[in-house]
Formats: C-alpha cells, structure tokens, sequence
C-alpha cells in the first residue's frame, strides 16, 4: 500500500494566486530544454531545427489554449516560458 501517493493530476493546474510555482511544470521544462541541447551537442539536431521545434510548440499552445480553458495570463506564461527556450537556442545559433 502507497500511503500519500496519488496518481490523479490535480495541481498540475496553474494557479492565480499565492500557491508555489509548479514543480512538476518546472522539472518537465528544464528536463526539455536541456533534451534539446544534448541533441544539438549529439549533432542530432542542428539549432535551426531545433528552433522550429519550439517555434511549432508555441503556434500549438497559441491555438489550442482556448480549448483547454487557459486564461490569457495561463497562455501568456506558457508562451513566454516557450519564448525563453527559444532565446536561448537563438544565442546558442550565434556562437
């Protein structure tokens, strides 16, 4: 018997207000973004195309928002959490 684990994906959910940041969110982000970069290192990816990548993420989030019931400030956040990987490509690309 698990005591205290739950398979259920409540708190996943951003919340407006005083509740912590979401540390699944968080951890998913950063394990993302440096999956990218190991695949850029492993010549598996060139930064172009890893750009576009995140570039497709950001259109899809973008469309899709609305029908997943994310507020403005909820599809704003996810977009500029997108927009910062991307930047980040962008100054590996100029290196």
């Amino acid at each position: 018997m698990m005591i205290g684990v739950s398979n259920d994906n409540e708190g996943l959910c951003p919340v407006v207000g005083s509740e912590p940041p979401d540390a699944h969110g968080q951890a998913a982000m950063l394990l993302v973004e440096s999956l990218i970069h190991s695949l850029i290192d492993r010549s598996v990816l060139n930064v172009t195309q890893a750009i576009d990548v995140v570039t497709v993420a950001m259109d899809v989030k973008a469309e899709i928002a609305a029908g997943l019931g994310d507020s403005d400030d909820t599809r704003d956040t996810s977009l500029a959490l997108l927009s910062s990987i991307r930047m980040s490509l962008n100054t590996d690309s100029a290196a």
